[in-house]
């Protein structure tokens, strides 16, 4: 056991020591460890660029995925290929294999992406100086601001950062970078030559039409490879120091193929094969513009096809390139495609010895340095060179006697003086060696060629004096021998008598007969002839005899480039520098140099220089002027631009080859001459000259006196300092002189100050510090003040004081103490006034840029002193006035410069600025600038956002400003000099110092936190402390910032930082204590800050824990006073509120639904006004709600929000300001605007009703001001309200139950039910959908039990959502007879504050036999805490209560309903209110008594009748009667209705008819034993066999106390009768309107909510009662349980005719299943009218289908039949059995009339004397379907004969269901049995009565059920019961009057005729 603990512990120690990855996998990076331990700093030794690469790729890749997924994906691409670039470049860095250069060049291209990379990704700029990031605590502000600049410009211009550092004087300007081509030529393809080819590239200038370089020459073999074998791959090229301007030229690189061989190419006879001629092949050309870009973008090299042309003519040899690059293809052809040069170019930038270093292998390639044809742009000191190019132009021959042209070649040789043939001074061209000869090419058959070949000829400069050119001509025949014959030659020496160089330009050559046999040995025999016409001239006595004879017709034309650094072509130069060999010429030569071009003088500056000198310790009192003035010259000439450059060679030349000890003397009194004389002269050019060559005076002045001091030991040192003191007399002499009237004074004055600061670093050398400083002083002190001077005098007096700034001298701090005061002086002058301020604020810039390199010196601290007390001052001044101004970049600049200076000061540099103040006033008006300064620099953006270094450094130097300044504002301003403006100002700057974008840390990543609480802490944090402790200091004073700083406090509390909060929130507190112990309550500070709250938390400020925060704090501090009752009560108030905003804010903000939203700020708005009754807020988010039902199109609840302002307005004439969108106007007008607004919103919402009180309103303002024409226009409005009620179709909504469980809920919603008003055709599940997706995170429950505690409690979201069913309140409106049923369908649903749902349940043991003895029924009532609809489209539930409903009591209900359905179908049909389709009435005749037969109302019997349940339930008595008498109605009704049905059947239908009349008799016989008295009521029912006329014929009316019976019963029978549903389809099966149920043959389930839904599909809900479509079908089959229970009671829509649950359907295939189906919305599929329910083997059962058919074919739209067909807008079933031709229509319907018949007795049988089939067109109250009021007036058609059917579902058109067309149908023609006139007195005999009683309505007199229903009306009625027994008596005789209104359209006159004609035939039948 030890030897194995030891083993593991072994391990374990081990595993301690070891890492997780092999060794070999990890690289230790060197880096410095600080701090070592848990908080240790690691930095990295690495360069501190790959550093920022590293951290900023990290940076990057999370937006970068972001950019992803907001769909930027441009920006994604692009960045992805930045940072692949960024990683690439790291990777080379790091890789440590770069030269310096390149380093350079790749730390340039990583900032460039780096800086692109922060910009669009919105991060912060990073300032840089030379690629490094900068510290900013090692530089100034004024620094860091122009590296901020710099490198935005460097972002927006994706180039090189540049120094933003002011150059100091003594830097040297950057050289013009020079541009190189690098030219390779890879290969030559050509098939056809067959000859060794000569290939020459050269730069061609097209513009100028001239070559700018040398050549370049390839000499290739016949195979076209490199004749020297060792040029293998290097045949290449550098055409060097091309300038920038010379990129910007039009340049061809151009190459010239000459072959060596025969002299024709394809002719073997001319000339022998062994004589090899140079001829012309072909040319090629190359556009640099169009290749440049490419290069510079690549920077590598980069192949081109360059095709070959060959000339058409050769005599046009000379210019083919120019023909091909302007395209003449006339004048030139292409031999072979395949003819081509393939050359490799690449474009290379820097000097030579750069380029060489970052280039090596292209110099190891054998590289060929071509030069440029002249010098480059800049001639550096040691550049040596003496090159000649000669060009070969043109001749002009004889042809000789010859009848063909010459052939002539020119043989070049180069001679020396005494005869002899120079070797190798001739070039073809770089690249290959150098030779003694030239011959040029022949043009073949030329007397006049023309060859324009360039030859280098680099001569030595010692052979150069007495070297000569000879030009031999031959003629080359091309005959067998092929023979050279010489017949002319021609000479030029290259340097003239003078010992100037031959000329730069065109020299006709003269030309010299001679032949073979001539010699040339003697060269003197033709030296001495004249070259050419200039010589000529130059030697007139000529000899003739001499050997060679001038051939005056023949010339020769060459011209010459001289590029040489020694040799000049000027004779005024070349007397100068031999100006001893002229001595009385010296004055002369002097003057004449002003003369020579500026090449020459910079070629040949040092001696020219040392000439000078000479000539000046010569005879100085004789040349010391002029050679002054020379001296001034060239070094003016320096200053030229174009020689700019060559001021280090002058430089060089002082330091190290001037040897003029004694020329200061000279110069010196010459330059005070000048000075002197400046007063005087009226032409001053030559002293302007003088001041401008300053700075080379002083160097030659400075450097003669050191070489005297130092070859005398310092002798006369004395005189040089007074000659110095005296030079510097004169300066300040010129200075101090007027120049206001004299613009040439003004000039000098100029060029003196822009010289001056030049000559400091020279007079360093020879004085001390202090010395030179006072010279400068005296001399910046002379200046006259700004009054006295120009403005352009001025610019350059503060260009001179800055330069000077800028300067070493200044950089001594000896010198700063005597120089600073007086250039404070000047720029405190300038910014009094105003004058150039961005000058100004460079020099303060670089003064502080100075001060902040030297803050380590002991003597900054008395500079910094002197600044605070000159600039401090009227820099702020000079700030306010920029702001207001909004000059962002001179705001910049001197914030910067601000900045500096406070940061410079420090706690004795404060104490000595507060001590100097003279009085508290001056000091006051101090601070207030300061603190305005430090506002608007946070208000402005001064800088930019991203500027976040600088926005940094800014809150740090101003809160370490107000620690200093704010012990002095409290202790001069506190007591009793208190000052209300200066506190103010404090803690306006301290609030808006803490709310700074840039402080707050929260909202950037953690990595840049840390960084910026590393260096500077919370800044917040600090000034809160501040903040706080100032506050306190206030003391009583206080009470003067209540409630003023309340919401700038508030404000700083809100930021989102704890110890900011905890500091801050206790002033509240202090607020409250104070205003307590002032006015004895804090209503001032409850107000604001309830005011406030609301506008800040509204803004995105505050959260969850700051109300926490905020109520425990304040409540902690409240608990201790004696006012704690009130504290306490607020705070609570207030964190209430905070509550709710927040929820209101998160709602707002967030992509949260319109429900959300409207929920959110009704609660808030209640708030407002019920608990803390602010009214101002209260309207204010009156109309916030009011907009947001308007987005929601919800106007009857912005109607109703409106309404709220409304009644707070008076009908008065007080003035109200101008408040939100309403402007000024009085109390009375803002009212009536608002009424009217309010009607316009209930009539978009169609709530008419609630209008028209409002209506009602305005008009009795108007009647009492006389206003009529206003009182029309409202009355108008009213009457148009009532015709829409009765006319216009109105959707009844649906209403749902929502519980909101869980504490993940908003406050307002969490644990609370409500009850919402649906959308507009809404069912269940989509509301319940439509909740789900608002509260995605929720889960619906499944149950409608109440939530436990552990689901109100939990971490979640919980819906409970089930439908309800609303309680009307306005039940009189209701049970009124003569309400039309539209009216009752608005009250039914409207002004609803109640609402119930009922669930099944069994209570006791179940009865397995008959479920219904033990099936109980919970009803459910909600009360809400408002009436919907209102001001939302929900509110809370208030109340609920829970009544059990017994088993008997829920029969009693079902079966009552049922009766009332069946009478008020069965009316319909007597009254021909329904067409000739009698569907319907079979389907719910086929429901009752087949569920009566096979179960039904036998349950009932064996459940209740039972004499066990009769003997438990002794109290049930009186019920169990009621439920017979129910039940015994119920067969007489169901009598009725088959006497109606055997008269309307179709004959098809006739087995159903006599299925019914069988199963009728069954029902009759189960109820039997029960009814001992029932076959005596009908005894025509008893057998089978009776005869079809007389199966209902013992039936009678039905009397007044069956209806009473019906009320009596069923106290909710009133309430839902006839609803037109709109919402969508439910799970649940349903008793609502146009439901026809399918029940299997299964037995009874178990679930007591299964045996509801069946109890409730047999006998619909009372609320259904009186629907006329409300069918139902019941079996002896059962549904399968629902799926969901959440709503016993919810109904399936109108359009849809299901059976119970879903889930039942999906279950079981019911043998007898009936269907009816609705035309369907036009959007809805249409797959949802034909459920595969219905089908047996894809067919219809044939009962079914032949019903099916006739439902179908009869539909049309459900609505008013006298509406347009725009109007209607949903659909019903209208049953029509007939259809006519549209001719012969009778008239029209009226549009509306309110005309009602009484409500007529349902018949005992279809004989029976009193039998109201033939003429009422009454219906029973309330039996309205789908929204169609019953109480509407229809006419009918009929005839005997049933016409045949052309409806069925085969030949149905395609367009019955569309509802754009109106389908209804025309009548068939009417016979009339009585004249019109016997009709019309019938009809005006009738009286008239305008609405007919309701079916429901209760009789006066009670009275027992008699066996047969009376007539209605008999007790109100009795004159109208009179005159309606007369009328049936008679019936039979006549037709029955029509009642109506006097006032009847005439459209319905005739139609009237028409049915009382039909009703007359019918009654004769």
């Amino acid at each position: 056991m030890n030897i194995e603990e030891r083993k593991k512990r072994e391990r374990e120690a081990n595993h301690k020591r070891l890492g997780i990855f092999p060794a070999n996998y990890i690289h230790l990076k060197k880096a410095i460890v600080s701090n070592r331990g848990q908080y240790e700093t690691v930095v990295p030794l690495e360069d501190s660029i790959v550093t920022e690469v590293t951290a900023t790729l990290q940076e990057w890749a999370s937006l970068w995925k972001q950019l992803y997924v907001k769909h930027k994906v441009d920006l994604f691409y692009k960045l992805r290929h930045v940072m692949n670039e960024l990683i690439d470049l790291r990777r080379q860095l790091l890789s440590g294999h770069l030269t310096q250069d390149q380093v350079r060049e790749v730390k340039r291209h990583i900032t460039v992406r780096l800086d692109w990379g922060n910009e669009h990704l919105g991060l912060d700029l990073v300032p840089r100086k030379d690629f490094e990031v900068v510290d900013s605590d090692q530089i100034s502000v004024s620094d860091l601001y122009k590296m901020h600049l710099s490198s935005r410009q460097s972002v927006q211009q994706s180039t090189s950062q540049v120094d933003t550092m002011r150059p100091r004087h003594g830097e040297t300007c950057r050289m013009p970078v020079p541009h190189h081509f690098f030219l390779s030529l890879k290969s030559f393809t050509y098939n056809t030559i067959g000859e060794d080819t000569d290939v020459f590239f050269s730069l061609y200038d097209m513009r100028e039409g001239k070559q700018i370089s040398e050549r370049f020459l390839v000499r290739l073999n016949k195979n076209g490879g490199p004749r020297n074998p060792e040029k293998i791959e290097r045949m290449c090229a550098l055409f060097t120091d091309l300038s920038s301007k010379d990129m910007k030229r039009d340049l061809y690189i151009v190459a010239h193929v000459i072959r060596i061989g025969r002299m024709l190419l394809n002719d073997s006879k001319k000339g022998p094969a062994h004589l090899h001629y140079r001829r012309p092949y072909g040319c090629a050309v190359l556009s640099i513009l169009d290749v440049l870009q490419s290069l510079t973008e690549l920077k590598e090299e980069k192949d081109f096809v360059l095709k070959v042309y060959t000339c058409n003519n050769e005599s046009e040899w000379s210019q083919i390139h120019e023909n091909i690059i302007r395209k003449s293809s006339a004048k030139y052809s292409a031999p072979s495609a395949s003819h081509g040069l393939i050359i490799s170019l690449q474009l290379l930038r820097g000097d030579m010895e750069q380029i060489r270093r970052e280039n090596p292998m292209i110099f190891n390639r054998g590289l060929a340095i071509t030069r440029k044809l002249g010098f480059p742009d800049v001639i550096m000191p040691g550049d040596i060179r003496n090159d000649l190019y000669l060009t070969l132009e043109k001749g002009d021959f004889e042809r000789g006697g010859k009848s063909v042209q010459k052939n002539i070649e020119v043989t070049m040789y180069v001679l020396y003086a005494d005869g002899e043939i120079l070797k190798d001074c001739i070039s073809l061209g770089s690249g290959e060696p150098n030779r003694s000869s030239y011959h040029s090419f022949v043009l073949y058959h030329s007397n006049s060629p023309r060859w324009g070949e360039i030859i280098k000829l680099p001569i030595p400069i010692d052979r150069f004096r007495g070297s000569h050119l000879r030009f031999e001509f031959r003629h080359c025949s091309t005959k067998d021998k092929g023979e050279k014959k010489l017949f002319g030659f021609a000479f030029s020496p290259l340097m003239r008598d003078d010992g100037t160089t031959l000329s730069d330009d065109i020299h006709e050559l003269y030309v010299y007969k001679c032949d073979e046999n001539s010699t040339f040995n003697n060269h003197a025999l033709y030296l001495g002839l004249p070259c050419c016409k200039e010589d000529y001239n130059g030697c007139p006595n000529i000899p003739s005899s001499l050997i060679f004879q001038r051939s005056t017709k023949e010339s020769f034309f060459i011209s010459t480039q001289l590029s040489s650094t020694k040799l000049t072509q000027n004779v005024d130069l070349l007397a100068l520098l031999k100006w001893k060999a002229f001595p009385d010429r010296i004055m002369d030569i002097l003057g004449r140099l002003r003369h020579v071009s500026g090449e020459e003088i910079v070629k040949f500056l040092q001696d020219i220089l040392d000439t000078l000198f000479v000539i000046l310790d010569d005879n100085t009192e004789k040349y010391g002027l002029l050679v002054f003035q020379s001296l001034v010259f060239i070094i003016n000439l320096l200053r030229d631009i174009k020689y700019f450059h060559f001021r280090p060679v002058m430089d060089t030349y002082i330091q190290k080859h001037f040897a003029g000890a004694l020329a200061y003397k000279e110069l010196i009194r010459c330059l005070k001459w000048y000075m002197d004389c400046s007063a005087e002269l009226i032409r001053q050019d030559h002293i302007q000259e003088a001041m401008r060559a300053l700075e080379y005076l002083f160097k030659f002045i400075v450097q003669s006196r050191i070489l005297y001091s130092r070859a005398t030991c310092g002798m006369e040192e004395e005189q040089f300092r007074s000659s110095i003191q005296e030079l510097f007399q004169s300066i300040r002499f010129v200075l101090s002189l007027d120049s206001r009237n004299s613009e040439t004074l003004l000039f000098t004055q100029a060029a003196l100050l822009n010289s001056f600061p030049t000559i400091f670093d020279e007079l360093l050398q020879m004085f001390t510090v202090q010395e030179v400083a006072e010279f400068v002083r005296g001399t910046l002190g002379s200046m006259p003040s700004t009054v006295h001077i120009g403005q352009s005098m001025d610019v350059v007096k503060l260009q001179s004081i800055a330069r000077t700034v800028d300067s070493r001298l200044f950089s001594f701090s000896e010198s700063r103490r005597i120089l600073l005061p007086v250039v404070l002086h000047h720029i405190h002058l300038h910014l009094r006034q105003q004058k150039e301020l961005l000058i100004c604020s460079g020099i303060l810039g670089s003064i502080f840029s100075i001060v902040k390199t030297s803050s380590l010196e002991a003597d900054v601290m008395e500079e910094v002193e002197m600044m605070v007390e000159s600039l401090l001052d009227v820099l702020l001044q000079t700030l306010l006035t920029i702001m207001s101004k909004s000059h962002a970049q001179e705001a910049g600049e001197y914030v910067s410069c601000l900045l500096s200076l406070l940061r410079q000061m420090c706690d004795t540099h404060y104490q000595h600025l507060l001590d100097n103040f003279q009085s508290k006033d001056e000091l006051k008006e101090f601070l207030l600038k300061i603190f305005c300064v430090f506002r608007n620099l946070m208000k402005m953006s001064v800088f930019p956002r991203d500027w976040m270094v600088m926005r940094l450094l800014t809150s740090n130097i101003i809160v370490t400003t107000v620690q200093y300044l704010s012990s002095a504002l409290h202790k001069n301003f506190t007591e009793t000099d208190f000052d209300f403006k200066v506190w103010n100002s404090y803690f306006s700057l301290a609030v808006l110092f803490i709310n700074q974008p840039s402080l707050q840390l929260e909202i950037i990543t953690s990595a840049k936190r840390k960084k910026i609480l590393d260096k500077y802490g919370d800044m917040r944090v600090m000034m809160a402390y501040e903040l706080f402790s100032m506050w306190q200091n206030l003391g009583e004073h206080k009470i003067h910032f209540i409630p003023g700083m309340i919401g700038p406090f508030l404000g700083v509390t809100l930021v989102p930082q704890p110890e900011v909060r905890n500091i801050m929130i206790p002033i509240f507190h202090d607020m409250m204590d104070w205003e307590q112990r002032k006015n004895g309550n804090f209503k001032q500070v409850e107000a604001e800050l309830i005011d406030k709250l609301d506008s800040m938390v509204s803004e995105g400020k505050g959260d969850e824990s700051y109300r926490e925060l905020f109520g425990l704090l304040l409540l902690e501090k409240v608990e201790q006073e004696t006012w704690r009752e009130t504290g306490i009560s607020f705070v609570t108030s207030v964190t209430r509120l905070m509550e709710r905003l927040l929820d209101y804010r998160d709602c707002m903000k967030g992509e949260e639904t319109e429900n959300k939203k409207i929920g959110c700020t009704v609660n808030l708005m209640n708030f407002y006004k019920s608990e803390i009754n602010k009214e101002e807020m209260y309207i204010r988010y009156i109309h916030k709600l009011c907009d947001m039902h308007l987005q929601a199109e919800n106007y009857t609840e912005a109607a109703f929000t409106l309404l709220l302002y409304c009644e707070l307005l008076q009908w008065e004439e007080r003035p109200l300001r101008e408040f939100l969108h309403y402007p000024a106007q009085t109390e009375w007008q803002r009212k009536e605007g608002l009424c009217r607004k309010i009607i316009h919103y209930f009539n978009k919402g169609k709530s008419w009703e609630f209008g028209i009180p409002l209506c009602r309103e305005l008009a009795c303002q108007y009647e009492s001001l006389y206003d009529y024409q206003s009182l029309s226009w409202i009355r108008k409005m009213e009457a148009s309200y009532y015709d829409n009620i009765m006319e216009q179709q109105r959707l009844e909504p649906e209403f749902f139950r929502v519980g909101f469980y869980g504490r993940k809920f908003p406050f307002f919603l969490r644990n609370k039910e409500y009850v919402c008003r649906g959308h507009d055709y809404e069912r269940l599940e989509a509301f319940q959908q439509r909740m789900l997706s608002e509260f995605p995170q929720a889960v619906a429950m499944q149950h409608p039990n109440h939530p436990d505690d552990a689901i109100l409690q939990c971490d979640a979201q919980y819906l409970q959502i089930y439908a309800v069913t609303p309680i009307p309140d306005y039940v009189d409106v209701l049970q009124m007879d003569r309400v039309p049923d539209r009216v009752k369908s608005f009250y039914r649903v409207n002004n609803v504050r109640k609402f119930r749902y009922d669930r099944p349940f069994h209570k006791g043991p179940k009865d397995k036999e008959n479920e219904f003895k033990s099936l109980w029924i919970e009803r459910t009532t909600l009360t809400l805490t408002h009436s919907l609809p209102g001001i939302s489209r929900w509110f809370e539930v208030e109340r609920r209560e829970l009544v059990e409903v017994s088993p008997l009591e829920n029969a009693i209900q079902v079966v009552e309903n049922k009766n009332q359905e069946l009478r008020a179908l069965i009316s319909q049909y007597q009254h021909k209110q329904v067409q000739g389709n009698i569907n319907l009435l079979s389907m719910c005749l086929n429901g009752v008594i087949d569920a009566a037969v096979n179960g039904g109302i036998a349950r009932y019997q064996e459940a209740f009748f039972d004499k066990d349940y009769i003997t438990k339930h002794p109290g049930d008595a009186e019920k169990i009667t009621q439920l017979k008498e129910l039940m015994q109605e119920q067969v007489h009704v169901l009598g009725v209705g088959l006497a109606v049905h055997e008269k309307f059947v179709h004959p098809e239908m006739r087995p159903l008819h006599k299925k019914l009349i069988d199963q009728f008799q069954m029902m009759r016989a189960s109820l039997y034993h029960e009814f001992p008295g029932l076959d005596k009521l009908s005894p025509a029912c008893s057998g089978s066999s009776t005869p079809r006329g007389n199966v209902l014929a013992s039936h009678s009316p039905m009397s007044p106390e069956s209806i009473k019976m019906t009320h009596r019963h069923s106290p909710m029978n009133l309430m839902g009768t006839g609803r037109h549903s709109s919402s969508s389809l439910s799970s649940h099966a349903s008793s609502e309107a146009g439901n026809v149920v399918m029940l299997g043959d299964s037995s009874m389930g178990e679930a007591p909510e299964d045996l509801y839904h069946h109890m409730q599909l047999a006998y619909p809900n009372p609320r259904y009662q009186g629907s006329v479509t409300n069918v139902s079908v019941l079996s002896s089959s059962q549904a399968s349980p629902s799926s969901s229970s959440l709503s016993s009671t919810h109904s399936a829509p109108s359009q849809m005719i299901t059976s119970a649950p879903s889930s039942a359907r999906d279950k079981y295939r019911h043998a007898r299943e009936m269907m009816l189906l609705l035309p369907t919305h036009r959007d809805r599929p249409s797959s949802a009218m034909y459920p595969a329910a219905i089908l047996e083997n894809g067919q219809l059962p044939n009962f079914q289908r032949a019903l099916f058919q006739q439902v179908v074919g009869s539909c049309k739209p459900c609505s008013d039949p006298n509406l347009s067909v725009a109007e209607k807008g949903h659909y019903s079933l209208h049953f029509d059995a007939f259809h006519h031709p549209l001719g012969d229509t009778p008239p029209a319907l009226p549009a509306r009339t309110l005309r009602k018949s009484p409500l007529h007795p349902i018949p005992a049988s279809p004989t029976s004397p009193q039998s109201g089939l033939d003429g009422s067109n009454s219906t029973l109250s309330g039996s309205a379907s789908s929204g169609v009021s019953s109480l509407s007036e229809s006419n009918f058609g009929h005839s005997s004969e049933a016409p045949p059917r052309t409806d069925t579902m085969d030949s149905m058109p395609s367009q019955a269901w569309n509802a754009d067309e109106d389908l209804e149908p025309p009548y068939l023609p009417v016979h009339y049995s009585l004249s019109e006139s016997a009709v019309l007195d019938s009809i005006k005999a009738q009286p008239c009565r305008s609405h007919s009683a309701p079916g429901c309505v209760i009789p006066q007199d009670p009275m027992d059920p008699p066996a047969l229903p009376p007539k209605p009306y008999h007790s109100r009625l009795p004159a109208l019961e009179h005159e309606e027994g007369v009328l049936l008596r008679d019936d039979a005789d006549r037709p029955r009057g029509l009642h109506r209104k006097a006032s009847l359209p005439p459209g319905s006159a005739k139609e009237e005729q028409a049915r009382l004609a039909w009703e007359h035939g019918r009654g004769e039948q």
